[in-house]
């Protein structure tokens, strides 16, 4: 089976753990169990854009510049819990609101080596509307795992999210 029919046979999966369930979490976790499973990466998880909650932000408006990324539910080891907004893969996905394809971590600028392990990347925004309200991050111990067919397939995967 290729890799596009294996996106493709989790699809209907995906809607129907997604299908009725309100809570964005329990969604973001059942994903990421099922990708992690299927495809046996090295790391699979959400993080979540919140708001930071301390004095100095607690009253401001809501935005990307008073917010970052905190770690949502995952499978594999341990992450990083903080990511700021244009820090890192995950940050500057989150900024330029668009997927990144990365096949050398090593080789990108102000990469956040939450493992060594980690070699190949994909992240994938998260949009509810016009927002970004998360990020699918997906981590692979070897060089150029993820080509344009996991950023289309999970593209389209991140949408029965919010």
């Amino acid at each position: 089976m290729t890799k596009e029919e294996r996106y493709k046979s989790l699809l209907p999966q995906v809607k129907s753990l997604c299908e009725g369930e309100t809570d964005m979490i329990a969604k973001m976790a059942n994903v990421a169990a099922l990708l992690h499973s299927e495809f046996g990466f090295w790391w699979t998880g959400f993080y979540r854009v919140v708001p930071i909650m301390n004095c100095e932000f607690r009253n401001s408006n809501f935005n990307n510049q008073n917010s970052e990324l905190i770690l949502g539910p995952f499978q594999g080891p341990i992450a990083c819990v903080h990511i700021a907004y244009g820090r890192g893969v995950c940050g500057t996905a989150w900024k330029e609101r668009r997927t990144l394809v990365v096949p050398d971590v090593e080789a990108f600028p102000g990469h956040i080596a939450c493992s060594t392990e980690s070699r190949s990347e994909i992240v994938v925004p998260v949009m509810a509307g016009s927002e970004v309200v998360a990020v699918l991050d997906i981590d692979s111990r070897e060089l150029s795992t993820f080509d344009d067919t996991d950023r289309r397939e999970l593209e389209e995967l991140v949408k029965l999210i919010p």
